[in-house]
């Protein structure tokens, strides 16, 4: 989806980075009260019976990554209770997995309409909006996500790949580094946007030594060609010894 940058000495505007920002959120979903009915979460909608047993099943099956199992129980979900935000929500996750970017913007809107300050449903959002490489558009709901303080690594990093495409750079060196210290050796493939983001901002040896050390260390993933690629492109051009 993205264009490697570092191939033309890392023209900022137009480097990418190759891997797809990793389609999984937390699902944390409100709870009933005790007695079922939603007291002390005014104007929420109910969610009946049946409707919240599919889902929970559907959240099982999608936390234990049987896709078809979960399709089945939300798509039960959905037919009972097709306007309930968290049905929407845990939809729109569905869609994530599924790498179906349209269908779980559509969905994660219509939930953010209804639940506007729901921070999960934002960071959502920002990443269906990110890997269709609408960038501007996922800026404010993943910024909105991260001030709600309810969002992830995963959500750093959609950000600052969106930070990265906007030529907000030095935005994009520092949430993506909050990212790759948040995933904790998760997502090692983040120190190639913290690359990419260091050669933005005329950082060339310190860009070269992160592109070293993940060549050290995940030399044979399948990003490692291009991490070897851009670091020869660095020095081909003169950035660095």
């Amino acid at each position: 989806m993205e264009r490697s940058p570092v191939d033309q000495l890392l023209t900022p505007a137009r480097e990418g980075v190759l891997v797809a920002v990793k389609a999984e959120v937390d699902i944390c979903l409100q709870k009933e009260s005790a007695t079922g009915d939603n007291t002390g979460i005014p104007g929420r909608p109910l969610l009946a019976q049946k409707a919240r047993e599919a889902l929970d099943k559907g959240l099982q099956a999608l936390s234990a990554k049987k896709l078809a199992e979960a399709e089945k129980y939300v798509g039960e979900a959905v037919k009972l209770a097709p306007g309930h935000p968290d049905v929407l929500f845990v939809q729109g996750v569905l869609y994530l997995n599924l790498r179906k970017w349209m269908q779980a913007q559509s969905v994660l809107e219509k939930a953010a309409q209804i639940d506007p300050s729901n921070a999960h449903v934002l960071g959502a959002l920002g990443m269906a909006l990110t890997d269709q490489g609408k960038y501007e558009a996922a800026i404010a709901p993943l910024e909105k996500s991260l001030q709600l303080k309810a969002g992830g690594w995963e959500t750093h990093w959609a950000l600052g790949k969106a930070y990265y495409y906007r030529q907000r750079y030095d935005q994009a060196l520092k949430t993506s580094q909050l990212a790759l210290t948040e995933s904790n050796g998760k997502a090692p493939q983040i120190e190639l946007l913290v690359a990419q983001s260091l050669t933005a901002v005329g950082r060339y040896d310190d860009a070269a030594q992160t592109l070293r050390e993940f060549l050290k260390s995940h030399g044979d993933s399948p990003e490692g060609a291009t991490a070897r690629r851009w670091l020869e492109g660095l020095a081909k051009n003169g950035k660095i010894r």
